[in-house]
């Protein structure tokens, strides 16, 4: 890589643990009001309500409406959202794909976390002002949204990843309703 500047330092000597607010963009507006019934996933839409993905959208601000102009050439995005509702997690955690292990939290999409983001790719049916209309919800009404961007497939998909402790699991399966 050639460098029309020098070469900087921006991180020695910078606060390793620094904290951070946020404020929504946004809120979705969902089909969803409670967790039970909710996809677990956005393509897993056996075993939820209608048994079919739902319309929804992500109603934006005002003042970010203008930010809208052109995603709709797009055909997905990355929703980036807070899981508001959520309170506590464990480090280890059994999931509905091996309920009979625990493993640990950060190799699963659990939603009780430390930092509670959420992170949703969503098929982009119409955008409206500042409504983006979408299909593959799998996030609860009124849920705050932090950011949206463009699904780029030459960036974001590598279909040969390794998929850890879910290799060899049936991608569309349907999780197990185990009440606590």
């Amino acid at each position: 890589m050639r460098r029309s500047i020098p070469e900087q330092d921006h991180t020695t000597g910078r606060d390793e643990r620094p904290s951070f607010t946020f404020s929504p963009i946004g809120v979705v507006r969902s089909p969803y009001t409670e967790r039970f019934g909710t996809p677990r996933q956005p393509t897993i839409t056996t075993q939820v309500k209608e048994d079919r993905a739902l319309p929804g959208r992500i109603e934006l601000l005002p003042e970010f409406a203008e930010g809208l102009a052109d995603l709709a050439e797009f055909e997905r995005i990355w929703c980036v959202f807070v899981f508001h509702l959520n309170q506590g997690y464990g480090l280890k955690v059994r999931s509905p794909r091996d309920p009979g292990r625990a493993v640990g939290l950060f190799s699963t999409r659990a939603p009780h976390r430390p930092c509670p983001i959420g992170l949703s790719c969503l098929r982009v049916t119409a955008i409206e002002g500042r409504d983006v209309h979408v299909l593959g919800l799998d996030i609860l009404d009124g849920t705050p949204v932090l950011d949206i961007k463009p699904y780029v497939p030459y960036a974001d998909a590598f279909p040969d990843a390794r998929a850890g402790w879910l290799e060899g699991r049936v991608q569309d399966e349907p999780d197990q309703f185990r009440p606590r």
